[in-house]
């Protein structure tokens, strides 16, 4: 080990002797404030409780506004002639029926595979080689339609079920939820998945966003890229908090023992799921329309329990962390919402995949149309220059 110590001045002392002067560090953890280019897709407002779709307020699109409408504004740009998008709909429907070989691996992964695991590896198998760099609506289409097409297949095949056959006669949402029970939904299920899929469908530069636009700007071809986005899913802290939500009500268990158990957890030091979030330093306008969704269609008994635990874990944080501009998040009343749709937890964050991939597509057509390298550099922190191995190097 060298004897290093350092000065004040960012000099890096070894014997007495200066070895090295580091200029004042440039490094933002996290990317923090980091701005690494342009987009016209979305525009996330966090210290004003804004999102935008192409200049559209979410809270304006949702509910109300067709998934199939919400796909062609951010594919294209402006509004569809009409609602919903024939062109999107037509284009989803041609699109949705998957290629045998990526029905041959869902069919094969085995059973107690978890399903976002299964729809990694499934997505996976798409890229067949055939659609190359730079994408184009066409793959994109293919990706959107045949993502909850193909998980729904798997999810189907694990409970020991035929798989049901995609309609083109049905809606995005509605053949989701068809193709996982074999049953046409009803209008209130049906709008409240559209809903979520709507106000999910793009966020900024978001984890998922980031990864697949590195990949692009490799010049990698959209499956492999939508694959490295799904990657990013698989911690809690991007896309995967809803079912934790979900787990935290039921150990809570009634309104009544919220305020202790909440109490009880921040002692320990422990995370409250759906609370905070990176962007949004006031509320968050997703969680705003989804706590009105889940009023109109949750059990209301469950709800009444959401809202309680709401309250209570937001006054607890706040004493916990004076001037902490701690709100609730988009994962807390998705949990909610999704509950009530009839999805099982496990199909929580692949869900999110369904609402995100034409988020990621749109943002793999902006990238690939104007693009360069995502190369950040890191800031070396380690020893200086210099060291000498310690023992005699042969270099015969």
């Amino acid at each position: 080990m060298w004897p290093l110590s350092f000065s004040g001045q960012g000099e890096i002392y070894h014997e007495g002797r200066v070895r090295a002067v580091v200029p004042p560090s440039r490094a933002s953890k996290g990317l923090e404030d980091v701005v690494i280019g342009e987009t016209r897709i979305s525009y996330v407002g966090g210290a004003t409780g804004e999102l935008d779709y192409r200049g559209f307020d979410v809270r304006t699109l949702v509910p109300g506004v067709p998934y199939e409408s919400i796909v062609h504004l951010l594919l294209w740009g402006e509004p569809p002639s009409e609602d919903p998008s024939p062109e999107v709909v037509r284009a989803l429907g041609e699109a949705r029926a998957p290629p045998a070989t990526a029905e041959r691996v869902a069919d094969a992964l085995p059973r107690e595979t978890p399903p976002l695991e299964a729809l990694r590896t499934i997505l996976s198998s798409l890229g067949d080689g055939r659609a190359e760099y730079p994408p184009d609506l066409p793959q994109g289409f293919a990706l959107i339609a045949r993502t909850p097409v193909l998980l729904a297949r798997f999810v189907r095949r694990s409970h020991g079920l035929a798989p049901v056959p995609p309609r083109t006669d049905l809606s995005h949402a509605a053949n989701y939820l068809w193709m996982l029970t074999g049953e046409e939904p009803s209008a209130e299920r049906m709008r409240a998945l559209e809903g979520y899929l709507g106000l999910l469908a793009d966020h900024g530069m978001n984890a998922s966003t980031f990864a697949l636009r590195v990949a692009i700007s490799t010049q990698s071809d959209l499956v492999s890229a939508a694959t490295a986005a799904l990657a990013t899913l698989k911690g809690p802290l991007h896309g995967g908090a809803p079912s934790r939500v979900s787990d935290m009500l039921d150990a809570i268990g009634s309104p009544e023992t919220a305020e202790a158990w909440i109490a009880e957890r921040l002692a320990r030091h422990e995370r409250l799921f759906g609370f905070g979030h990176r962007a949004y330093k006031t509320e968050d306008p997703r969680g705003v329309v989804l706590h009105r969704m889940a009023r109109s269609v949750a059990d209301p008994e469950r709800f009444r329990l959401a809202e309680e635990v709401e309250k209570v874990a937001l006054e607890a944080l706040r004493r916990a962390r004076p001037g902490a501009r701690l709100y609730t998040n988009v994962e807390f009343y998705s949990a909610v919402v999704l509950e009530a749709v009839g999805l099982p937890r496990t199909l929580f964050t692949p869900t999110f995949a369904v609402a995100r991939t034409v988020g990621w597509v749109a943002h793999a057509l902006e990238q690939a149309s104007d693009n360069r390298l995502l190369r950040p550099e890191v800031e070396y922190v380690g020893p200086p220059s210099g060291r000498t191995w310690p023992r005699p190097v042969d270099r015969v």
